[in-house]
């Protein structure tokens, strides 16, 4: 990589971190934020200042010691006393302050991206997005990029850019003081003599530019295994994850074997990249530590000789030797934080990419031209309707479809065909479709899509029914009379249990559990897909018969799909998908078309 290339890299790098951090200092909470940075830039800058006090208090004391002048001695350190007290002050607020922007910053960040994350149904795009077509993939582990990224990302940006700040006033404040102290070095070249002033100082810049380039070829490689680490981390707690919300299922197959095997090679890869990362920081922490220990001695051997020759005492010595390493504290700011470096880029690059995805989906909803809209007539109603799968290619076509008060309308058609695509077209949720769906004026209440697999959030039986409007809506009668309705009486005293209930409940308590939700609301328009198929017949029969006779009293309409020939009878048409003639796999035509049937 060239040198102009690495420049267009590092400016690339910080237009992300601009962009990332702007939004925070530019939001509602901007004046809390510019406060909280502008004092804790002052406190850096009082840092340094006592730090120049402290510089000059070494060559006093020193001078003392070495003439042995007892009461300048005792003077100055009770002088040291308020000086480190105030330095300890400032530090101690400085510290305080820089982790509450942090914990401010993470906070608004954290809430920023949730918002966009469960807006518009982007955490659901994000898992069905493959983006086939640009060759790209979702980001991976959309949760740890948002619980863990995010406190990296604003926790390094704090501290390193402070520090930062820090090593650039202090090369100001110092650089002048080793100057001035550190005089002339002359030498004889071709019969002439040749005097190079400030001589520490350009030996503080030669030793750390020559240390920060190695530092850079030898460190570089942690870039990206610690952006791969931080994949591995979260790609092991997913699966984790995956084991306990599917216990009982994986207990039943016995899969214990395969889940150990599987964890472990997750867990194996975690350790292969992290053995990668520990050697490539071991090579840097030989460097480093060597670099660290020499820059020790490095002052004291090269101003020795005008010490020897009287032409420094030894408190100019300590002075020149405090100045010396401040100033090289400052330009090897770059060798001892290329570690950190190296984890806040691949932090940045990890969010960066996050964000991305929401132009991706927003573009992928852009072009799916479906266009939707409310209907006063009290129906709902499509015109022809273009599905696609999110790779671009075509799954179906529909004529124009309408649902009106008092339909009862099943979707049939094969497994796979893509019938619980369209209930998702129909609510919204399936940007891939090009026409238009209109849905009848009035509240969301009125509309319920019950899925097969049901979700249920851990907590109180009474919000795992009510979700997701607030249980305190409804009276316990309320609750109760669903449940008992739902053919689930005996869950009617455990309103206030808490408990995971999507793993607690068998298949069929959990659907008859979503359709007592069903039943609780009262929605004047059900669209169930498959809700029922966990429940022996006698059980579907009855809440089917429930559900119809509640949409019936609301002046509302029902769409089922369902496989079982019993759940036609609540049935009076039918929508059914047909095998489109002339299909081709992998062409540009669909796979089927969706009639209404009477």
């Amino acid at each position: 990589m060239t040198l102009i290339e690495k420049f267009r890299s590092f400016g690339q790098f910080a237009r992300k971190v601009g962009h990332l951090a702007l939004p925070y200092f530019n939001s509602q909470e901007k004046w809390k934020a510019r406060g909280l940075l502008a004092a804790i830039v002052v406190l850096n800058l009082a840092a340094v200042y006592m730090l120049v006090l402290i510089n000059e208090w070494n060559r006093v004391f020193y001078d003392a010691l070495q003439n042995k002048d007892a009461p300048v001695f005792w003077r100055e350190l009770g002088r040291f006393t308020w000086l480190a007290f105030g330095f300890i002050v400032i530090a101690v607020y400085r510290f305080y302050l820089t982790q509450l922007l942090e914990m401010r910053w993470r906070a608004w960040m954290t809430g920023h991206y949730l918002d966009r994350w469960l807006a518009d149904k982007a955490f659901y795009r994000m898992e069905i997005t493959r983006f086939a077509r640009e060759g790209d993939a979702p980001p991976d582990n959309p949760d740890q990029r948002i619980a863990e990224d995010m406190n990296l990302f604003t926790s390094y940006s704090v501290s390193l850019s402070m520090g930062l700040l820090n090593a650039l006033v202090t090369l100001v404040s110092f650089v002048g003081i080793l100057w001035s102290l550190s005089g002339s070095f002359a030498f004889d070249w071709n019969g002439q003599t040749i005097a190079i002033p400030g001589f520490m100082v350009w030996m503080a810049v030669v030793y750390c530019v020559l240390g920060s380039v190695a530092t850079h070829y030898i460190g570089r490689p942690l870039i990206a295994l610690n952006y791969e680490q931080q994949r591995r981390e979260a790609d092991f707690r997913h699966h984790l994850v995956r084991v306990r919300e599917y216990s009982e299922s994986i207990a039943l197959d016995r899969g214990e074997p395969v889940e150990r095997q599987q964890t472990g090679l997750r867990f194996s890869e975690v350790l292969a990249n992290y053995l990668r990362l520990i050697r490539a920081q071991k090579r840097l922490t030989w460097f480093t530590t060597g670099f660290g220990q020499a820059a020790v001695v490095f002052p004291f051997i090269v101003a020795a000789p005008r010490f020897f020759s009287g032409a420094i005492q030894l408190g100019e010595l300590m002075q020149i030797a405090s100045a010396f390493g401040r100033v090289q504290d400052s330009l090897s700011w770059f060798v001892d934080n290329y570690d950190r470096l190296a984890s806040w880029r691949a932090t940045t690059d990890r969010i960066t990419g996050f964000e991305a995805s929401f132009a991706r989906i927003a573009d992928e909803g852009g072009q799916a031209h479906q266009e939707r809209s409310t209907r006063a007539e009290g129906q709902w109603h499509t015109s022809p309707l273009q599905v696609s799968l999110p790779t671009g290619t075509p799954l179906m076509a529909t004529d124009a479809l309408t649902v009106a008060p008092g339909d009862r309308i099943l979707l049939r058609g094969p497994s796979g065909s893509g019938k619980s695509t369209l209930l998702r077209v129909l609510s919204g949720i399936w940007p891939w479709a090009r026409g238009q769906v209109q849905a009848p004026a009035g509240d969301d209440d009125d509309v319920m899509f019950l899925p097969q697999r049901p979700y249920f959030p851990n907590g109180p039986l009474r919000d795992a029914l009510a979700y997701p409007m607030p249980a305190n809506r409804f009276s316990d009668a309320q609750l109760r009379e669903a449940l008992s309705d739902a053919l689930l009486p005996h869950l009617g005293d455990e309103l206030d249990r808490a408990d995971a209930w999507g793993q607690k409940l068998s298949g069929g308590e959990q659907q008859r559990l979503a359709i007592a939700r069903v039943l609780l609301k009262r929605p004047r328009w059900l669209f169930v897909d498959e809700a029922t198929s966990a429940l022996d017949e006698t059980a579907e029969r009855v809440l089917y018969s429930r559900m119809q006779s509640m949409v019936s009293e609301r002046g509302g309409a029902l769409v089922s799909i369902a496989h079982r020939p019993s759940v036609a009878d609540f049935h009076r048409s039918a929508w059914v998908m047909e095998p489109e003639s002339g299909f081709l796999a992998g062409g540009d035509r669909p796979a089927w078309r969706v009639r209404p049937q009477t």
